[in-house]
């Protein structure tokens, strides 16, 4: 699952339009999880690519109507089995993490990659998720040496205002997978 030109090769890629440059492509170093589903709490709906491709139906469900001129992305989704879209090209700034900090540095856009887990901030993820989350990473921090272990959560960036991957995600899980893997 090498990286090529920005581009995860195992995943399947979708163009979102969300997305402009970055300040400084090399400047990648951080990786945000974050989870998502929608309707919350519901599944393999189709909907989280209908909102990253711009294209959601705000009348599908009561939940959506705040959603109405979102304009939102990730660079990628990881669903419940494993399964891995690409929306934005590493190299490029996704809109993923809103007003942020990390490490003092605000507007973590600018270097960071964001990964999206089908999931919600209170349950349990997926083994199939933890796997290709690691592989993933492992991938990036070979492609984006400055990443090194800047692996961080939504709420990490966004304390107060975000509470994603929540409490349902194992982060000693994720990092025994990097160990082994790495």
């Amino acid at each position: 699952m090498p990286i090529i030109d920005h581009f995860l090769d195992s995943a399947e890629r979708r163009q979102s339009s969300h997305f402009d440059e970055r300040p400084n492509t090399r400047d990648i170093s951080l990786v945000v999880i974050h989870c998502i589903s929608l309707p919350e709490g519901e599944f393999g709906k189709g909907y989280i690519d209908d909102l990253f491709m711009g294209c959601i139906d705000c009348r599908a469900h009561p939940s959506f109507q705040s959603l109405e001129g979102v304009r939102v992305s990730a660079h990628l989704v990881i669903d419940r089995e494993g399964t891995t879209k690409q929306y934005v090209p590493f190299n490029k700034r996704a809109w993923h993490a809103g007003v942020s900090m990390f490490n003092g540095r605000k507007q973590c856009n600018d270097f960071s990659i964001g990964i999206e887990l089908e999931g919600t901030d209170r349950d349990s993820f997926t083994d199939q998720q933890y796997r290709k989350l690691s592989r993933i990473i492992t991938e990036l921090q070979i492609a984006y040496p400055n990443i090194k272990q800047n692996i961080v959560g939504h709420s990490d960036i966004a304390p107060g205002r975000k509470t994603d991957p929540g409490i349902g995600f194992d982060w000693d899980k994720l990092h025994a997978e990097l160990k082994r893997i790495g």
